[in-house]
């Protein structure tokens, strides 16, 4: 006899706005997904486990990081559950499960505790201003000195620990021991999706959205490459310059236009926007935007007479490398990638075991 588990479906409600509990199990999402195939049932059996509260088969499952939540299973659903909501929501739970320092979980559901670590994380770069007695060389310097001692620490303490719990549950866990030429010989696939999100095309009519999120990742890297490795703000080089301005207007008007989505609600994808999705495009515009004005401000002679402008960046960017990177929607990039990985891993060891 099955038990349904009422205390994870409460527990799900917390991730997001969705009543996946109008659904009769239909069939309508599988129907109309371009995903769903002989192997990968999108979204019906993620709705299914989720009604019964069956968090083990959820947790071992790579499914709902392999859907790019195009909405056509929300938009077609007779019932009004929202199945592709009920994906986004699985995946910034599962996120939380991932995270072994809790805080993903935390700042997921309570918008009080993303404002307080805002806060204080603005909190600890004013102070440190104070510190060095809002000298500006020394504080961009340490800006410059944060940024690359973030990406390492940030990756290697906490982003790393959790993927390799995710490999854990999703791969080990559910019994493939696949050998290591395996993980060499997918290893391509892992690089292509993390740079491309290609599965994205597989979705119907969603050629725009993909682009927009290519030009946005390689808008991003470029943003990261030059302002941490070039160290944009005090270069004199005019081609580098020119370089970072253009970048920062890519990522300008591709989160512009993420942010007017979210507040016209035209989409499926756009209808239900969490705390975390807000945080995640409204900070990446703001970083590519006050990343522009610094430069502008010191290429004009400004910047000297004008240092809370780059205290505002710095915080904005500490917020981002702190707060958004390792415990918000930006971890979706990164999980998905891994899953598609991980994926490949699972059909290539299948293969093998079969022949």
């Amino acid at each position: 006899m099955a038990f349904i588990n009422s205390e994870l479906t409460e527990e799900l409600k917390k991730f997001g706005i969705f009543d996946f509990s109008a659904c009769y199990n239909c069939g309508n999402c599988t129907a109309v997904c371009s995903l769903t195939s002989e192997d990968e049932s999108f979204p019906r059996n993620m709705l299914r486990y989720s009604m019964l509260g069956l968090k083990d088969e959820i947790t071992v499952s790579l499914k709902p990081w392999l859907c790019y939540y195009c909405g056509d299973c929300s938009t077609y659903c007779p019932q009004k559950a929202y199945p592709g909501e009920l994906m986004m929501t699985l995946r910034r739970w599962l996120t939380s499960k991932y995270d072994w320092t809790g805080l993903s979980g935390l700042l997921y559901k309570s918008v009080a505790w993303n404002v307080f670590a805002f806060l204080l994380v603005a909190a600890g770069v004013i102070a440190y201003a104070v510190c060095q007695n809002f000298s500006l060389e020394a504080i961009m310097h340490a800006g410059h000195v944060f940024e690359m001692l973030a990406i390492a620490g940030v990756f290697t303490l906490i982003l790393l620990p959790n993927i390799i719990r995710m490999w854990y549950v999703t791969t080990i866990r559910a019994g493939i021991h696949a050998p290591s030429k395996v993980y060499l010989r997918q290893l391509s696939e892992l690089f292509v999706h993390m740079f491309t999100q290609k599965r994205t095309l597989s979705c119907d009519d969603h050629k725009l959205r993909w682009f927009e999120h290519l030009i946005l990742v390689i808008g991003y890297l470029s943003l990261l490459f030059i302002t941490v490795f070039l160290n944009w703000f005090e270069t004199g080089s005019v081609l580098i310059n020119l370089f970072g301005y253009s970048v920062s207007a890519v990522v300008f008007i591709v989160t512009f236009h993420f942010v007017l989505e979210r507040i016209r609600k035209t989409k499926e994808i756009s209808m239900f926007s969490r705390s975390s999705d807000w945080f995640f495009v409204i900070w990446l515009f703001l970083m590519g935007f006050s990343a522009f004005l610094v430069r502008l401000f010191i290429d004009l002679n400004l910047l000297e007479q004008n240092l809370w402008l780059y205290l505002v960046h710095l915080i904005i960017l500490a917020q981002w490398a702190l707060l958004i990177v390792p415990f918000g929607k930006w971890t979706h990039f990164l999980y998905r990638s891994f899953a598609m990985y991980f994926q490949r891993i699972i059909e290539d060891h299948s293969n093998l075991s079969k022949k």
